[in-house]
């Protein structure tokens, strides 16, 4: 009864990509340019599973007896979390996805409106979500129009006040506009981000929902017609849409998420658990925060400490990222980067393994279900 396991570090990138430089992200690495800037990471599990032989990386060095280790590559666009996790399930974007780099035109901000029954639409243009509620919120709370915003990423983001707008409403507001953007406006994600707290005290609540487009198959897909039960922990589940996945549970904040996870390791007899761990992007990474960052990374290491212990003979363990978001870059969103690899599986023998995303999706199908699949991308490091 195989299991295994695939924890996403969400933004933690290790170099950029041959093409950062049409996203303008050109010379970015975001865990290099974090562990330059303290003088170091101090990650002790993660040191020795590889991840300084995967990448240099300052304070950690190379491991004496490293697992699968290595550097892994998107084929499709995009530098967003969508993008990402399905690229490692095999999931590759032909196209750009839409952006607006000066917000929203009138046709979208019409179906928002509509949405919200003739709710009026304020700040509309690419902001941090943290900044657009400090600035706007106590205008929100005033007269009720609702904050909307956007980053260099395919995302449409709507914001209100608990007291203002119940999250259930706001979630039924985001859905109906996923339901009617039209396909040039066809943004990767609308995201409901409900708030709470008084002015100059906002706070975003864990209540966040992401509303994604719906995908084509992948591997998880494929795990399901093998009989494999796919758990997702975390954001996952609403990335891929529920596609593939017969139990999604929570993982709003790391904590929640590595207790969720922890608890599947130690309850779950077979199947595969697909975890995302948002701290490092959601609350560090968009603000360059470069010791919350590394204090989120040291709090990861020692969650994968006792993973590692409770990891049974016929269990895999992949730790890998979606994208990346440079402290050093001089903007806030995400940066077009390659993602590590650490696999721990029985027969892994401390090789290197750099290739595509999607090899991660690959391998976890050879791994539970000794299967291939032909229309998939992918090459399995089983």
């Amino acid at each position: 009864m195989r299991r295994a396991f695939v924890i996403v570090l969400d933004a933690c990138g290790v170099g950029a990509l041959a093409d950062a430089g049409d996203y303008g992200d050109a010379g970015t690495d975001t865990l290099g340019h974090l562990a330059a800037a303290l003088g170091g990471l101090r990650l002790p599990t993660l040191q020795a599973l590889g991840l300084g032989s995967a990448h240099p990386l300052r304070g950690v060095p190379r491991a004496a007896r490293p697992v699968l280790h290595g550097r892994l590559h998107a084929l499709g666009t995009g530098k967003d979390s969508t993008a990402g996790h399905r690229e490692l399930m095999g999931l590759v974007a032909t196209r750009p996805a839409p952006t607006y780099p000066d917000g929203f035109p009138e046709e979208v901000l019409a179906i928002i409106s509509a949405a919200a029954d003739g709710r009026a639409v304020i700040c509309n243009r690419p902001d941090n979500g943290i900044e657009a509620i400090d600035n706007f919120g106590a205008e929100h709370v005033a007269r009720g129009d609702l904050i909307v915003y956007t980053s260099q990423d395919s995302v449409l983001q709507i914001a209100a006040h608990v007291d203002v707008i119940a999250p259930d409403a706001l979630y039924e507001i985001c859905a109906g506009v996923r339901a009617a953007l039209p396909e040039r406006h066809a943004v990767g994600r609308v995201i409901a981000r409900p708030f709470e707290g008084s002015e100059g005290a906002y706070a975003r609540t864990d209540g966040r929902r992401d509303y994604a487009l719906s995908p084509g198959p992948s591997y998880l897909d494929a795990l399901g017609a093998h009989q494999v039960p796919v758990h997702t922990v975390g954001k996952v589940g609403q990335l891929f849409a529920g596609r593939g996945i017969d139990v999604e549970h929570a993982g709003a904040t790391n904590a929640v998420a590595i207790d969720e996870t922890s608890r599947l390791i130690d309850r779950l007899d077979h199947g595969f658990v697909f975890t995302n761990l948002i701290e490092t992007d959601q609350v560090y990474g968009h603000r360059h925060d470069i010791e919350g960052f590394a204090r989120a990374l040291e709090r990861i290491d020692e969650a994968v400490t006792s993973w590692v212990a409770a990891m049974r003979e016929q269990d895999m363990l992949v730790l890998t990222a979606d994208h990346g978001c440079d402290p050093a870059s001089p903007r806030s969103d995400h940066t077009r980067e390659h993602v590590p690899l650490l696999a721990r599986f029985a027969g892994h023998r401390g090789r290197r393994h750099d290739g595509p995303m999607a090899d991660v999706g690959a391998s976890v199908l050879a791994w539970l279900a000794d299967a291939e699949h032909d229309a998939l991308p992918g090459r399995s490091f089983v």
